[in-house]
């Protein structure tokens, strides 16, 4: 039913169609790891600031957590395995997951040392930890399990290897067999990172999803990693690569494990890295080898959802940003708060390692990603929107499993933009929260004409 309301003159016109893009989306979510490294920086994660951190949660409702854990730090001690070595913070984590029905992708970044790597006592150790923490302490929401981060990578100890890796997700799935509680427990993969190349291995990205696909039947759900510039996502073309991707694997679901900007690859984005470095120069706490020094911008808070709208879309199944949290890792695991991976929402131990309370105030992404995260929950069904979107806005729809309706829209562009929507229902009880300059704003509305402003986020949806 087309709905209008006075003053809504030559809108830009979209309806809301039948046409599924996919039936059952998974949801949208963070990377949050259990601050591995928080006693060695010298401080706790204490009972306040886990209450903060359960707060904005609360307001975000992710759908899904990406949880991976180094070994080194957790359940090996060097010389054995101790499943109950600095195990508390995890169980915090996991149980705020299970209380609040939010699935996970558990796993580990690398094995104990690169010489494990396909050691047979890992294996076992690896999936005793992993059965410790589902079958003893009951973390059902624990649905996924990664065994390498990024195993394509040079950085990673299989050294884009994909055979290894193939054998290894069969040792793995063999030793999870052992245990009933691990029943329904998938592993997730390759894991790989788009619009990467390895030059020692056999595959691309795409290899790597493409060869998972057709040799690897373990896997229960495939999962990706994209760090993409702003040019190919406000351009349109990581979603064309995203749609290319989604082909590979027909009708099964595909996620993105990790998802954040990186801008030293397109000569497009050279005024952002060129900002990124000033920001770097002789900053306490990061070096710049692994972080983004532009996520407390307002732009950040268009480009993180506008990325999610082109996951969306091409037909994934949802995406982790990456990360909920500066305080949760050192660039390589060295354990120096000098150069700290700066990609987070906040760091909720600004004031206790970092000496700069400030850097524990949510940053404006927070928002429109809560947003995106809170109105487009699991069992959605993600629908193609008609109509001309011009140059600058992109938008995402979605019915809900309640029936109702959540559209969100994008506005990178230098005008305001009218609106008009056409949904299948009556627009009532609707409202319109958006997002500008660092204020987040919301209104309920008669009907479904409204202005988006430029450079704003909007959504439309039953809170």
């Amino acid at each position: 039913m087309l709905l209008t309301a006075a003053g809504c003159s030559r809108p830009v016109s979209l309806t809301v169609t039948d046409e599924v893009i996919n039936p059952c989306y998974l949801g949208n979510g963070v990377e949050w790891d259990p601050y591995d490294e928080a006693l060695s920086w010298g401080s706790g994660v204490s009972e306040e600031d886990w209450n903060k951190l359960f707060e904005r949660l609360d307001f975000m409702k992710p759908q899904y957590v990406r949880c991976m854990i180094n070994s080194p730090f957790t359940y090996f001690d060097g010389e054995g395995f101790d499943d109950n070595r600095n195990a508390a913070y995890l169980k915090k984590l996991l149980g705020y997951c299970q209380e609040n029905d939010i699935l996970v992708v558990y796993g580990e970044y690398n094995p104990p040392t690169w010489e494990m790597k396909d050691s047979p006592a890992w294996v076992k150790a690896s999936v005793r930890h992993l059965n410790y923490l589902v079958g003893e302490n009951g973390f059902t929401c624990i649905k996924y399990f990664v065994i390498f981060n990024e195993p394509d990578g040079d950085w990673a100890s299989p050294n884009g290897d994909f055979a290894f890796w193939k054998g290894m997700v069969g040792d793995f799935q063999a030793e999870m067999s052992l245990y009933p509680a691990l029943a329904d427990v998938r592993i997730a993969g390759p894991d790989a990172v788009i619009g990467y190349r390895n030059g020692a291995s056999a595959y691309d990205a795409e290899g790597w999803l493409r060869e998972t696909v057709e040799t690897v039947p373990q896997v229960g759900i495939y999962d990706m990693h994209a760090y993409p510039g702003q040019r190919l996502v406000r351009s349109g073309e990581f979603e064309k690569t995203l749609r290319g991707l989604k082909a590979i694997v027909g009708d099964a679901p595909i996620i993105l494990g990790e998802a954040g900007y990186k801008y030293f690859s397109d000569p497009a984005d050279a005024a952002l890295a060129k900002e990124y470095w000033k920001r770097v120069e002789g900053h306490p706490f990061t070096r710049g080898g692994d972080c983004n020094m532009l996520v407390y911008d307002d732009f950040y808070a268009l480009d993180m959802p506008l990325l999610l709208m082109s996951v969306m879309n091409a037909g994934f199944s949802g995406a982790a940003a990456w990360m909920l949290d500066d305080a949760m890792h050192s660039s390589g695991d060295s354990g120096k708060t000098e150069d700290i991976k700066l990609w987070g929402m906040w760091n909720i131990l600004g004031a206790e390692v970092f000496g700069d309370p400030s850097q524990e105030d949510v940053r404006p992404w927070y928002y429109t990603w809560s947003l995106m995260c809170r109105h487009f929950p699991r069992g959605s069904r993600i629908l193609k929107l008609s109509g001309a979107l011009p140059s600058g806005v992109a938008a995402v729809a979605a019915q809900l499993p309640d029936g109702s309706y959540s559209v969100a829209l994008v506005n990178f562009g230098s005008s305001a933009r009218t609106v008009e929507l056409s949904l299948p229902v009556e627009a009532e009880g609707y409202t319109l929260q958006t997002f500008r300059t660092a204020v987040l704003e919301s209104q309920a509305v008669s009907g479904s004409c409204f202005e988006l402003p430029s450079q704003s986020f909007a959504i439309f949806a039953k809170e």
